[in-house]
């Protein structure tokens, strides 16, 4: 049966962060992810996470300056020892928190440079990641993304996605499908998570149009959920959605699709 994830860098984003661990164990979260733990010390989160009961399941390779635009590194070839530098740093955190996978994003397009550079710098750090990754006994994933929120996103369609995978040769590299993202970029998501099924590591939502809650757009959730869990589809499903009004008061699809889950099992 899927199990769900809080994302607490979407999620219950009016209090600060460290106040968000708290709110997602009251909500009835066992389980969190986030984009970035690094501007608070680890330390502090693993007290956060035990205190509440909580386990990590995913947080992001450090991905260069979000403020200034910055939407990833690892396609960059100007920045590959900036995005390697960052690599173990991030198995630091994993490590400390009991993180078991780390999202790399490949970042935007930088002008100037040709699709056969971009895609060569992303294998390479993707091998490169993945290797540093294996030591420590964790998962690297890689996420497309739609290039209608993130213009120039190199990494943007599944497919792309599971060539860089076979070309990199990790076998501790997988894809993290975000539902949202493929809705906007190719649709055909029951169909594209069932090829894919045993290359896909992490799965994410919202819906679309708006990348609110599930139930308030078009993606047909209460099927992809059943279908998920018909499939076989044994990781976590990440919350990362913009509630459309408070996080809690917009939970309502969740006990409704753990209430269906529940009596198809």
């Amino acid at each position: 049966m899927p199990r769900f994830a809080a994302n607490l860098s979407m999620l219950f984003t009016e209090v600060p962060l460290l106040e968000r661990f708290e709110r997602a164990a009251r909500a009835g979260f066992s389980t969190v992810e986030m984009q970035f733990p690094y501007e608070a010390p680890a330390a502090v989160i693993r007290d956060r996470l035990l205190a509440n009961r909580l386990k990590m399941v995913l947080h992001n390779l450090p991905a260069g300056d979000f403020a200034a635009g910055d939407r990833g590194l690892a396609c960059d070839p100007a920045r590959v020892a900036e995005f390697r530098a960052g690599v173990p740093k991030a198995v630091e955190y994993a490590t400390a928190l009991g993180v078991p996978q780390l999202n790399c994003l490949a970042g935007k397009a930088p002008a100037g440079v040709d699709d056969a550079s971009l895609r060569r710098t992303f294998v390479d750090n993707v091998r490169f990641a993945a290797a540093a990754l294996k030591e420590a006994g964790l998962k690297l994933l890689i996420e497309p993304i739609n290039n209608y929120d993130i213009p120039g996103f190199w990494l943007n369609r599944t497919a792309l996605a599971i060539s860089v995978l076979d070309e990199a040769g990790a076998d501790n590299a997988y894809v993290q499908y975000d539902i949202y993202h493929a809705q906007r970029c190719e649709g055909e998501l029951a169909t594209t998570m069932s090829k894919y099924l045993a290359r896909i590591a992490h799965i994410q939502v919202a819906d679309n149009p708006g990348r609110n809650e599930p139930g308030t757009g078009e993606i047909n959730y209460p099927f992809l959920f059943a279908y998920l869990d018909r499939i076989g589809y044994q990781g976590w499903i990440g919350c990362e959605y913009k509630p459309a009004g408070s996080t809690e008061a917009g939970l309502g699809w969740l006990e409704q699709a753990r209430r269906t889950l529940r009596a198809t099992t």
